[in-house]
């Protein structure tokens, strides 16, 4: 039997950060998948989660779980593939310190990826993300630096990690704005920056103060700004732009909601797929198609590029019995009425 615990804590701190290069977000999301696999897997096998051995998480264990988070948990495929992912990504880690758990890691590995259903990118409209722009207060210090982030976010079509993590050094305000964007998978994106949003960021470290933490965007107690605490700003200030545009109530809005609306707008501007997934740091060109579906423009064109076939003209005739009866009632009432 070979216990677990030694070797998912290998996977997790020296495996994937040093040999694979994996970034801080995706260690986490890895954790947090063994996590929730671990207590599944002690809950069912009444042991306590350090003593799990890898012999014990079998195949159909490992489908049994993935069951439990779309049934217990209401998961959707999407985030049953990612903990999947990571399950067989720590399998592949173990065939070469266990051969003899070969046959068993195979088995594992043969679990197939659930098919997710791909629908249309959520996005603002230009005078939704006009509102929600404008309703931070640019009277406090708060409201400043809410306004530079909820500005800088959708104009760099930033993930939320990425605005969270940036830092001082990676702004550039002279002698033209730009950002230079720490990416997913270690990917470098440097993109230029409105007026109005070079603007928001000079207002904000302007009072920003002098802070010993080299993040660009700090909480009320002056540490580095968190995800939650980032999506706890967006909430609000979209409950108070949605007094000036009601559409904002019927609409879900997160972080990534304003990067789908910064690629459609980039999309609409230039029509070219190419510099959507140079701004959005997107590593190949099939990630991008997404917003080819969301965006009309480029079917309206084809749509005045096809003539239409013709329609025949003709009257409708009534066959259907009531209705000759009623049009018949009709047509005795105007005869008996007088001339």
């Amino acid at each position: 039997m070979t216990p677990i615990a030694s070797h998912i804590t290998d996977f997790l701190q020296q495996y994937l950060p040093i040999q694979r290069g994996a970034s801080s977000n995706t260690c986490e999301s890895y954790a947090y998948a063994f996590k929730l696999l671990f207590e599944y897997a002690s809950n069912g096998l009444k042991i306590t989660p350090s003593k799990l051995h890898l012999e014990q998480l079998d195949a159909p264990l490992i489908v049994n779980f993935l069951n439990d988070l779309e049934t217990a948990r209401s998961n959707g495929p999407n985030s049953r593939n990612i903990r999947l992912a990571a399950i067989k990504s720590f399998m592949h880690f173990m065939e070469y310190r266990v051969p003899g758990s070969l046959e068993q890691i195979r088995r594992i590995l043969a679990i197939p990826s659930k098919k997710a259903d791909m629908r249309l990118v959520r996005h603002l409209t230009g005078e939704e993300i006009q509102a929600l722009l404008n309703a931070p207060e640019p009277t406090s210090r708060v409201g400043i630096r809410d306004r530079a982030m909820l500005h800088l976010c959708f104009a760099a079509a930033l993930r939320v990690s990425e605005l969270v993590g940036l830092r001082i050094d990676d702004l550039k305000l002279q002698p033209s704005a730009s950002v230079l964007v720490h990416g997913k998978g270690r990917r470098e994106r440097c993109l230029p920056l409105w007026k109005e949003t070079a603007s928001a960021l000079r207002a904000w470290l302007s009072v920003r103060g002098t802070v010993l933490v080299p993040e660009l965007f700090l909480n009320a107690r002056g540490m580095p700004m968190t995800r939650s605490g980032f999506e706890y700003i967006l909430r609000k200030h979209t409950r108070i732009a949605a007094n000036h545009c009601p559409s904002l109530l019927m609409k879900r809005v997160s972080p990534h909601v304003l990067r789908h609306t910064c690629a459609l707008t980039v999309l609409q501007a230039t029509n070219d797929l190419r510099k959507v997934s140079l701004w959005l740091g997107h590593a190949n060109m099939q990630t991008t198609e997404i917003y080819t579906r969301a965006d009309t423009s480029a079917k309206l064109e084809t749509l005045e590029s096809v003539v239409a076939p013709k329609l025949r003209s003709g009257r409708f005739k009534a066959t259907d019995k009531l209705i000759a009866t009623l049009r018949n009632v009709s047509f005795m009432r105007s005869e008996n009425s007088p001339k």
